[in-house]
């Protein structure tokens, strides 16, 4: 029988929990499928010692179950990272950033030893680029930077009523068929007044957790 999505996110939030260091600290991203792992966390009363947070929601959730949630600069470099993801291909790179999270879930994952993620399989792509690219931009950039990403054959569009948690706004770019994913994160990512690109392809996943209607995959790169 077919599975709910909402199923499908509870069972690879589940399945997460395996991943998580018995002593350490554990990073958490941010979007509903890590909404669910961390309720998990705390319904199977699982001990965390303590984590870094990639949203201001994130780290409410987690105060509210009795995590300790470290700010970054206070940290070395820690065992795992685990977050969503808004698409994920063959190569395991990725587009997030549609919870307008991306800067500090790069930041996180830059820091982690191993970037665990977890999606249902509605988000494996062959091709990344069906669901609008996130670009995080300073505010007097955002039309510069618009002109810019239409040069590369976007058609950028203000995420309406959004303010990042670093108070920055989100252009969501439209239109991509991503063939090379690192390329074209480095030349996002060079724009003056870009932030960061919801491109994590130099930064993959070392391991994707994906939802089928027979039960959770695993692959590692």
């Amino acid at each position: 029988m077919a599975k709910t999505q909402d199923e499908l996110k509870e069972m690879v939030a589940l399945k997460a929990l395996d991943f998580i260091p018995q002593n350490g600290i554990l990073g958490v991203g941010s979007g509903s499928t890590v909404v669910k792992f961390i309720k998990a966390i705390q319904a199977q009363g699982i001990k965390v010692e303590a984590a870094v947070s990639s949203s201001n929601a994130t780290t409410a959730l987690l105060e509210e179950i009795g995590v300790k949630v470290l700010d970054p600069n206070s940290c070395e470099p820690y065992d795992v990272y685990i977050d969503g993801a808004d698409e994920v291909n063959d190569d395991f790179e990725m587009i997030k950033g549609g919870g307008a999270c991306l800067t500090r879930e790069k930041i996180l994952a830059s820091m982690a030893k191993r970037f665990v993620c977890i999606v249902d399989k509605s988000k494996l792509v062959q091709t990344l680029g069906k669901f609008p690219l996130p670009v995080e931009v300073i505010p007097m950039a955002r039309e510069q930077v618009a002109r810019t990403l239409r040069t590369l054959g976007g058609n950028p569009v203000l995420r309406e009523g959004c303010i990042t948690d670093n108070g920055c706004e989100i252009l969501d770019v439209h239109g991509l068929s991503i063939t090379n994913a690192k390329e074209l994160e480095d030349k996002i990512n060079a724009i003056p007044g870009v932030v960061t690109v919801g491109l994590f392809a130099h930064r993959g996943a070392d391991v994707v957790l994906y939802a089928t209607d027979d039960g959770v995959v695993e692959r590692t790169k």
